[in-house]
């Protein structure tokens, strides 16, 4: 409980007029002698005032509250929360409200002060934003009450508890489903590949229209129905895709507001829906992370929530890869041919990479992902002014061709690699998964 600033204000007050009884009691002016029995009665009255409401602010019964709390918050989005309080006394109350935000988020708009006629609740909000994925728990909120006199400031901590899981910033996709998924890519900058050859599912058979070619006549359909019958082919469903996300320290990462880890897992998440929407079966498996996560591949859009209900606490760690046990144990989880997606920040000293991927090569179709730093595009492409501009450009240089070697040994034993900024990761992943799909070379 703390003095108010009424009430500091008035000991302010008697403390001048003391000042003022002192000056005249030094001249020895007769009205000395009634200003001191008059302060010493204001000050009684000010202590039993003072006193009678510390002793109602005391005795008085905390608000009820109730917090609304979404229970899953987009990361790097902000969100509403609302607060209910109800005044149960007979007298109005003033107060002010602080929602205890546990670290990790960030909040708008608190204090706010709130006055309750007796018997009546009220609302105050404020917004959230999510700077780290993960499960929050909010376990307490606290309350400033002001005396009935004002005299008082009471800090009360009230339990209320509630939890949030942080996800990936999905919401981008709540509208695709309006709209046709190739206007849909085209607006994400994805650049669909036109099909070539036959290599896809066969769908239905129909009568020959202009610009059919030859090949995909049905013979037989055609000699029984007396005319030109053609196939009508689909692309290729119910394929496997397991994302393999690594959780390492190479990951760590930072480009903007978001580690590579976090733009990995967004565009990994883009590449989840627009597969699972293609009728293919996709995965997930976290490597290097301090709990391994693996998803098995599934269709349906019942997968998608899956994937994020086990993808959105993960967090990169310090650890090294070691491909080589990674190579050992997807072979052992994945049985199934699958189209094997590799994302990481690959630098020169993943000389083990080469052979792991060669092992999941025999089995697998492999595409291996490598994000490449934004800051050294920027460096090759700033003037050089000065030595040290010099020297970070070498030094820019020359690290950017030992990782283009590695990228080529990988190209070269037949490995595909895409090497992109973080920034353009997404678009282009589902651009090299949806020309694979419509070339039928998954």
């Amino acid at each position: 409980m703390n003095p108010s600033r009424h009430l500091l204000a008035a000991l302010a007050v008697l403390f001048a007029l003391a000042l003022v009884i002192g000056v005249l009691s030094a001249l020895a002016l007769p009205a000395q002698a009634l200003l001191a029995n008059l302060w010493w009665g204001l000050l009684l009255s000010l202590a039993l005032l003072a006193l009678f409401d510390a002793i109602r602010l005391h005795r008085s019964p905390s608000p009820r509250l109730q917090r609304t709390l979404p229970g899953n918050l987009p990361l790097g989005r902000w969100s509403d929360v609302r607060l209910r309080v109800q005044n149960d006394l007979h007298q109005p109350l003033i107060l002010e409200v602080f929602d205890q935000v546990p670290a990790g988020l960030t909040f708008e708009q608190l204090p706010q002060r709130l006055r309750l006629s007796p018997a009546e609740h009220g609302e105050v909000g404020y917004r959230l934003k999510a700077i780290r994925r993960g499960r929050y728990e909010f376990n307490h909120c606290e309350v400033r009450l002001s005396s009935p006199l004002g005299l008082w400031r009471s800090r009360r901590i009230i339990p209320l508890h509630a939890q949030t899981r942080v996800y990936p910033d999905f919401t981008r996709l709540h509208g695709a489903p309006l709209m046709a998924v190739d206007n849909w890519l085209s607006r994400l900058g994805v650049r669909q590949q036109p099909r070539r050859g036959l290599g896809m599912e066969f769908h239905q058979l129909r009568e020959y229209r202009e610009g059919d070619v030859l090949r995909q006549i049905d013979w037989k359909a055609t000699a029984r129905k007396r005319m030109p019958i053609t196939r009508e082919y689909q692309d290729e469903r119910d394929q496997q895709i397991l994302l393999m996300l690594d959780c390492g320290r190479h990951m760590r990462s930072q480009d903007g507001e978001l580690a590579h880890f976090d733009h990995a897992l967004n565009a990994s998440l883009l590449l989840a829906y627009v597969a699972l929407r293609q009728g293919d079966a996709l995965g997930v498996y976290g490597f290097a992370a301090a709990q391994p996560c693996f998803v098995a591949p599934a269709k349906g859009q019942q997968q998608l929530p899956r994937l994020l209900n086990n993808v959105y606490d993960l967090e990169t760690t310090l650890q090294p890869v070691d491909f080589h046990a990674v190579a050992s144990d997807v072979l052992a989880r994945q049985k199934r041919r699958a189209l094997l997606v590799l994302l990481s920040n690959l630098r020169d000293d993943d000389g083990e990479l080469l052979e792991a991927v060669q092992r999941l090569s025999r089995q697998h179709r492999v595409l291996v992902v490598s994000l490449r730093e934004g800051i050294l595009d920027r460096l090759c492409q700033r003037k050089i002014g000065s030595f040290d501009d010099a020297l970070a450009y070498l030094g820019t240089r020359d690290y950017l061709g030992a990782r283009s070697q590695l990228h080529q040994r990988l190209l070269s034993h037949g490995v595909a690699v895409l090497d992109v900024p973080p920034h353009e990761l997404g678009p282009q992943l589902i651009s090299r998964y949806l020309a694979w799909k419509k070339a039928g070379t998954l």
